[in-house]
């Protein structure tokens, strides 16, 4: 017994080296809410223009296969310019004819024939409707992106109709606050129709002249340089949009090498088959930002997954999250950054930790005066409850706000409600004549029932606050499951190590409780 008693408390030893050497220095190992320490807020301008550009893109490459299809004439050059296509035809009748056919085709479009030329735009329900989706899908995209876990609680909202703003706490540093926004980082897979050093090479074919719905792309960029470039088509229906996972793991050659692997979801792995079932041998360029990072041949008919070599340490992390985060539907621009205080004040800080003291204070002497020894140990396991508490905020980067702090404050007040059950357990069975190592084992075991039941319902409660609440609702709701789980651990075995040990050591012949 008393050999099971010292590993418990060389357990426990090592468990508190471990959460001090995560939470030293304090400042750094957690994370504060704007409220408690300030930040940096910004405010970000979407480029809805583009994307309507963007949806009017994906549109035009099924309009000349229409028009083939019904037998109508075939635009002789098309371009998207201004929220507008412009297709050309070779006479006034033929641009006629076709606008007649695409005005009934096409009803969101609206069709205006400009000489040889005809002009598509969609209507202005529709396009406010497109900006509008454009910004909350941005805004989706960086509170994935900002809020990985759901707990760093950092604000994005939208302002106005094109603007979003972001307050990211306990971030002074600019530099630091655009990096955290990151890059548009849309990855697309294009056929390669040539390759060669320079444009004007692959354009030598060509008569010095670009073919229509094509664009030449570099290939990715080494010690500052561009060694190759690449003939590939300007839209492509295969995206980052179309990944359900992406994430960093080895591939490679060698099997050992870092990459970023990536799962198609059921809709892109049946366009990813398709491509690459129809051209084996062809090389396939993946496109990041408008770079290709990769060209490699088609060996081999694809659905489901892949990999994008040629990334190193921390940039392989930082583009299986963009990949994973998804990709902004429309450009952003940063029109202004500038750093905030807290909201809270210093001196409203100052007090919260001048009242937290003091009920620590009050805890500590009414544990003492009431339970004596035992009252002392309760209090030892308390604070060993606030730091496991710190510990889970650390280790999943929660963000600590003043709704975190109350949830703190709460379930301290339920880690001193359960040592007050295990105690008064143990004092009947005292009173009933056992033996103070039966009455310490029995007043554990008959007050765990009671307290998992307590704190279970509770943490019940904090689920569903976490589920369906958001911002300081979920900063409240973190903290105080955190806190259960930390009251469990802390009341139901550390505490009881604790007596055990003193029991067992110091041969106690009358408990103090």
């Amino acid at each position: 017994m008393r050999k099971t008693t010292f590993s418990w408390v060389a357990v426990w030893v090592i468990v508190a080296g471990l959460i001090g050497y995560k939470l030293w220095p304090l400042r750094q190992s957690l994370r504060f809410g704007i409220d408690l320490v300030g930040g940096t807020f910004l405010t970000l301008k979407v480029q809805t223009d583009k994307a309507v550009d963007n949806a009017l893109l994906a549109r035009m490459q099924f309009i000349p296969e229409r028009l083939k299809d019904d037998g109508k004439p075939v635009p002789v050059t098309r371009e998207v310019k201004n929220q507008e296509v412009l297709l050309t035809f070779k006479d006034v009748a033929s641009a006629n004819s076709a606008s007649l056919f695409l005005r009934d085709s096409f009803k969101d479009l609206k069709a205006q024939v400009a000489d040889k030329a005809v002009k598509l735009r969609f209507s202005p329900s529709v396009e406010k409707r497109i900006k509008a989706d454009a910004v909350r899908a941005n805004i989706d995209v960086f509170h994935t992106r900002l809020n990985r876990l759901s707990v760093e609680e950092v604000s994005v909202a939208q302002k106005g109709e094109d603007q979003i703003i972001v307050e990211l706490p306990d971030v002074a540093d600019p530099q630091k606050a655009r990096a955290m926004i990151g890059k548009p980082a849309v990855l697309e897979f294009k056929l390669v129709e040539k390759g060669d050093k320079s444009p004007e090479d692959i354009l030598y074919e060509y008569d010095g002249i670009m073919p229509e719905g094509m664009e030449i792309l570099p290939h990715k960029k080494e010690e500052g340089k561009v060694n190759k470039y690449y003939l590939v088509p300007q839209y492509t229906d295969i995206t980052g949009s179309l990944l359900r996972d992406a994430k960093v793991g080895f591939g490679g050659d060698t099997g050992h090498e870092l990459v970023v692997q990536f799962t198609f979801s059921s809709e892109g792995g049946d366009k990813f088959y398709e491509l690459t079932s129809k051209n084996h041998g062809k090389q396939l360029g993946i496109v990041l930002d408008n770079v290709i990072i990769s060209a490699p041949s088609i060996g081999a008919s694809i659905r489901h997954s892949g990999e994008i070599r040629g990334f190193k340490g921390d940039q392989v992390k930082e583009l299986a999250m963009l990949l994973k985060s998804g990709a902004l539907v429309a450009p952003v621009t940063i029109e202004e950054d500038r750093q905030i205080g807290a909201t809270l004040g210093a001196e409203s800080i100052r007090k919260g930790l001048v009242a937290c003291l003091v009920g620590l204070g009050l805890l500590f002497l009414f544990g003492l005066l009431y339970y004596k020894v035992s009252g002392i140990l309760a209090f030892i396991a308390l604070i060993f409850n606030l730091f496991l508490i710190l510990f889970g905020l650390s280790s999943v980067r929660a963000t600590l706000t003043l709704p975190g702090i109350a949830g703190i404050i709460l379930t301290v007040g339920m880690a001193i409600d359960a040592s007050i059950l295990i105690f008064e357990r143990i004092k009947e069975m005292l009173a009933s004549g056992v033996s103070i190592k039966k009455a310490v084992n029995t007043g554990f075991q008959n007050a765990m029932v009671v307290i998992l039941d307590a704190n279970i319902t509770t943490f019940i409660v904090g689920v569903v606050l976490y589920k369906f609440g958001t911002g300081p609702i979920r900063g409240f709701a973190v903290t105080m499951m955190l806190g259960i789980v930390a009251t469990l651990i802390t009341g139901l075995f550390f505490l009881r190590s604790l007596f055990n040990f003193i029991l067992n050591t110091f041969n106690v012949k009358k408990l103090s409780i």
